[in-house]
């Protein structure tokens, strides 16, 4: 029988968490830049137990994520909103630098979106992961807590 959280989303297990990740390709990654929070859009492969993104090196992502911890993103929601999926990875992110891995990953589907040929590769270890999947049928509970009015503006909040 499926756990569920608090507002009644089923919590996918590590496997369901990877498999995925496996299956999603683009993903967006959450770091620090300028001390300010700053997230970007990536194309990425697991390798190795590991989520790897090819970035120019003069990008605020390559700067920002340097041997920093760093969330990593994935979902994937009907065109309704009503049910889908969503993974977070948390891990220290670091350069390539092997040569021979670095041969490896030139041979994946990982293009730089900037055609610069300065990118380099970023490795993010799947150190944590967890995830959540919306079956689209809420619970009063949870749509009580997901969709209750704001408060301060009368609006509705989607979560």
């Amino acid at each position: 029988m499926p756990m569920s959280d608090s507002f009644g989303l089923e919590t996918l297990d590590r496997e369901q968490c990877l498999s995925l990740l496996a299956g999603a390709g683009l993903g967006r990654v959450v770091f620090t830049s300028r001390a300010l929070p700053a997230i970007q859009p990536a194309r990425f492969v697991i390798y190795h137990g590991a989520i790897v993104v090819r970035t120019p090196s003069q990008s605020a992502l390559f700067a920002g994520v340097l041997d920093s911890v760093v969330a990593f993103a994935v979902d994937g929601f009907a065109e309704d909103l009503m049910s889908g999926w969503y993974v977070t990875v948390l891990g220290r992110a670091a350069e390539v630098r092997d040569p021979i891995v670095i041969a490896e990953l030139a041979t994946l589907p990982l293009g730089c979106w900037t055609g610069q040929t300065d990118a380099r590769y970023l490795r993010i270890p799947i150190e944590s992961v967890t995830g959540r999947r919306i079956l689209g049928a809420c619970s009063n509970e949870a749509l009580s807590v997901i969709d209750a009015p704001d408060e301060r503006s009368g609006r509705v909040c989607h979560s």
